[in-house]
């Protein structure tokens, strides 16, 4: 991935607007997804109501690589050896959350949900950023998420501090969800 001095500036942008406590929306594999720093209890917080979602849902965090996730899992020998072997598709993989880890991000749980994206913009903003990011479908709950930066804007309109511009991967939607240590689908993609 890029050296962040070298990212387009709209993403240095982004990310300036992450670090100071914003919540934004961008594209991702499959859907506009809304995302903010997973270090930051209050933009999690703002991030949760703006999508009526408990905290108890618990949230994915997407990293542009394996190493930006380091501090927030403890994946066991088996997770690791799942998480190391190639995805053809976009998956979410709930691994053994580590210890500092906040229960906004886990919704409780020993486990955390994260994705390595290959997106260009959700990775551009993990680079930029410096750090994974909080990373959940732009919709409220019950609700479609969004495929576009006007459906996001639509959606959310003010409440957002930015809408990243930008295509989705392609996915059919949301991406699939398992669970490391056994391979079992949570959610299918």
């Amino acid at each position: 991935m890029a050296d962040p001095v070298f990212l387009a500036p709209r993403l240095r942008h982004a990310a300036g607007v992450l670090h100071a406590g914003g919540v934004i929306a961008y594209p991702t594999e499959g859907v506009y997804g809304l995302g903010c720093r997973p270090d930051d209890g209050r933009a999690v917080h703002h991030l949760l109501e703006l999508k009526q979602r408990p905290v108890s849902a618990g949230l994915i965090l997407i990293a542009a690589s394996l190493e930006q996730l380091t501090d927030w899992i403890e994946p066991t020998p088996r997770e690791r050896r799942r998480l190391a072997a190639p995805d053809r598709n976009p998956v979410t993989w709930l691994v053994t959350a580590g210890p500092l880890t906040p229960e906004w991000i886990t919704g409780g749980r020993p486990t955390v949900a994260i994705r390595v994206t290959r997106h260009p913009v959700a990775a551009g903003l993990c680079v930029a950023s410096g750090l994974p990011l909080v990373s959940t479908s732009a919709n409220r709950r019950g609700k479609p998420p969004a495929r576009s930066a006007l459906g996001a804007r639509l959606r959310f309109g003010r409440h957002l501090d930015l809408v990243v511009g930008g295509t989705t991967g392609g996915a059919a939607g949301p991406t699939e969800i398992r669970e490391a240590a056994s391979g079992r689908v949570i959610r299918a993609g």
